[in-house]
This record gives C-alpha cells, structure tokens and sequence, in this order.
C-alpha cells in the first residue's frame, strides 16, 4: 500500500455524517503511509469533527470557508483544487453526492470539486433508505459517467438503528480504493462492456427459466478492467453481488432486456460476454399455472438474442470482443466452434461440470486464433485481473 501513495499528495473534503468521525482514522492512516493530507471540511462536517482534530492529525491548516480573505486573495480555491495528485471526499454525504452531480458550486468543498482537474474518489455514507433512492442511484450514476470514482459502501447496522447498504466502508476498502488510484491504468481513455450472470425467463408471473450462474467471475472481470483505467458498463442480470468500485451498472432480467442494455452501452472498445443467457424463452402465462390431475401444458419456446453473435457481427463492433463458453464436454472443440461462429476475437472456455457455478475459483482456457491456452485452476479474481492485463497488452499493441 505505501508504494503506492509514498510521496502523494491527497485533498481529503469532510462531508457533515456521523461517519466523519472515521475520516480522522483516514488521516491518520494516509500520514503513515507517507502522503501529504490537505484537509477541507464541510460546514456540516465540523458539527461532527473539529478543526484541531483534523490539523493536528494531518500536520496542515485546515480549509473551511470560501471567504477566508487571507487564503482567497490569491483565489486560493483554485490553486487548492489543483494542488494534489487526488481528491477524497470521506464521508460523502446524500447532499455531497447530489450537488457535485448537479455541478454546483456553493460552498469550498463543490467549489473544489467543480474547479479541481485530479481524479476524484468519493467514500459515500448515509441511511440505507437515503442510499438506495432513485435520485441518489441517479446522482451516482451520473458522477461515475463524469469519470468520478465512487465506492461501493458496506452493508451493516448504521447509527439510526437501521441495517443496509450505505455505512462508510472499513479503512481497508478505503484504504485499497485510494492505492487503485495510483497504479498504472493503460486502459484509461477506453470504454468496456460486461456482462454477467443469468437471465431469467419467465413461465408465469411466479416461475422462469433459468441456471446457476453467480455472476462472480464477471463482477470480478468488470472489477480489474475499472482498476487499470476503462469505464465499465456492467450489463448484470439478476444477482445479488456489491457494484464494483468505478463500474456504471445496469440490472437486467431477460436475454431480450440484456441485447438492449447492449446496444443501449455502445459503441464500445471491449466486450467481455460473461453472462449466461438463456437460449430460449417461453411463452409467458399470464396467470400462474396450476397443478391438476391432467398433463402439464408444454412450454412453447422461442429462440432468444444471440447477443455474444450480435455484438461480434454489430456494425459498431467493438475493437476487441470477448466471450465465455461453459461446456460440459469436448471443451476446446465447442470453444472454437463457438469463436468461429459468433465473431468473437477470444473465447474464455471452461468445464462447468467441476462446481464452477457459485464458487470462487475457476479453471479456464483462453481460445485465440493462434491456439489455447490453459490457465490452470484459479481463483475468479486471479482470472480476471489476468484476462485484464491481457486486455491492455492487446491495445498496448494496438493503438
């Protein structure tokens, strides 16, 4: 972790919640790994930390105010925004969240926000019920397609007395957030498409067609295209997994709502298809079926989306195209197959018959056109953060 903020200098903002008391751990934390803190701190903020508690943990003045005449005559604001290598908003608030997307600009810390060109984290906080409102959901979509990072807080109980998401994530995941920040993001400047986990297919109003996928290996391949720069637009059918840190998310229950979340996120400059679609539909009932005495009915089945064939063959094809093929048998000859036929540049291929479904670990091979390639049993992460690396190097030699 020191190796990557030694040296650096980070514009922390205090938003006003009763998480900001965990801010001065932050300083604390950032001032032993070797970064410079410059503490600003919202008017809210200071009902809940002082002043001298946030300047004597990061050793430098601490910024309040917009009218502060001996800092402002040189339209210190400015310079302020533009004096670090990156700007931490922690705790960031409900109303933070909201301004900053809206652009506004009345008080220090959106004036910073608005005026500062460094990359921006921000750390949010707030009741479980304030966090999952649309208008939130809203504001955070749209200050992570302005290119702000925006973490995904922890669930747990909150000093309300309620329980979900939306308590400020522990100093480690904060801590991990900032590190990401530093390192190397070849992918930046790129945008990639994900998708991840089942579509369900509704029988009736109460039973689909579906499998087992988790969505774990895609959440976690969305996850390492985000840490080396891209942003990600994660198409994710119906799971119960944490937005990555930086990704835009998009919840889908069909095949037919997955291909026009698809087409909706291009153009594109990677498509990594990891989701496993239902090939078929059914006509839909539209009361429940009951049980009786007599036959079941028969399921009359439509042909769904290719949607791997559609993004491989789209006349905005991305750059590079990627899919997933789970096979039962005959792996590598059903991967190929599949590569050749749906337009796909890689086919990331593995044996579902060993427990893939929900677990942690995966053993795959990568299909080129030069060959495969096995990649041995390992963990989902290990996959993706290679599958990532192998990503930038394709564009690192193509430009």
């Amino acid at each position: 972790m020191p190796a990557f903020v030694q040296g650096k200098t980070i514009l922390l903002i205090v938003g006003g919640g009763i998480a900001a008391f965990k801010a001065l751990e932050l300083v604390r934390e950032l001032g032993r790994a070797g970064a410079r803190v410059l503490p600003v701190l919202t008017e809210n903020g200071a009902r809940f930390v002082t002043p001298l508690s946030l300047s004597a943990l990061a050793g430098e003045k601490v910024r309040t105010s917009l009218w502060d005449l001996e800092d402002e005559a040189a339209m210190g604001h400015i310079q302020l925004s533009r004096a670090a290598d990156l700007v931490v908003v922690c705790p960031a608030t409900a109303s933070l969240l909201a301004r900053a997307a809206a652009g506004m600009a009345d008080d220090m810390a959106t004036t910073l926000l608005l005026a500062t060109d460094k990359p921006v984290l921000m750390v949010p906080a707030m009741n479980v019920r304030m966090w999952l409102h649309a208008a939130t959901q809203r504001n955070i979509a749209t200050l992570r397609s302005d290119g702000i990072t925006v973490v995904q807080p922890d669930d747990g109980a909150m000093a309300c007395g309620e329980f979900g998401p939306g308590r400020l994530p522990e100093l480690p995941k904060i801590m991990a957030a900032i590190a990401a920040q530093f390192g190397s993001k070849p992918l930046l400047g790129r945008h990639a498409l994900v998708t991840a986990g089942p579509t369900h297919e509704p029988i009736d109003p109460v039973r689909f067609i579906g499998n087992h996928s988790s969505g774990k290996q895609g959440f976690a391949i969305a996850a390492a295209l985000a840490h080396l720069g891209a942003r990600v637009t994660l198409v994710a059918g119906p799971v119960h997994l944490p937005t990555p840190a930086g990704v835009t998310r998009v919840d889908v229950m069909t095949a037919r709502d997955m291909a026009a979340a698809c087409e909706a996120a291009l153009p594109a400059d990677i498509a990594v298809m990891v989701a496993a679609v239902a090939d078929w539909r059914a006509e839909t009932a539209p009361q429940k079926l009951k049980k009786d005495s007599s036959a079941p009915a028969p399921l009359v089945l439509t042909e769904n989306p290719d949607i791997l064939a559609g993004i491989g063959h789209h006349a905005q094809r991305p750059a590079l195209v990627v899919g997933f093929a789970a096979e039962t048998h005959d792996l590598i000859p059903h991967a190929a197959a599949k590569r050749n036929r749906k337009g796909a540049d890689w086919i990331v291929a593995n044996d579902v018959t060993d427990g893939v479904f929900g677990s942690d670990s995966n053993h795959v091979h990568l299909l080129t056109a030069t060959g495969a390639e096995d990649w041995g049993a390992q963990a989902k992460q290990a996959v993706a953060t290679s599958l990532a690396q192998r990503i930038a190097a394709h564009f690192a030699g193509h430009p």
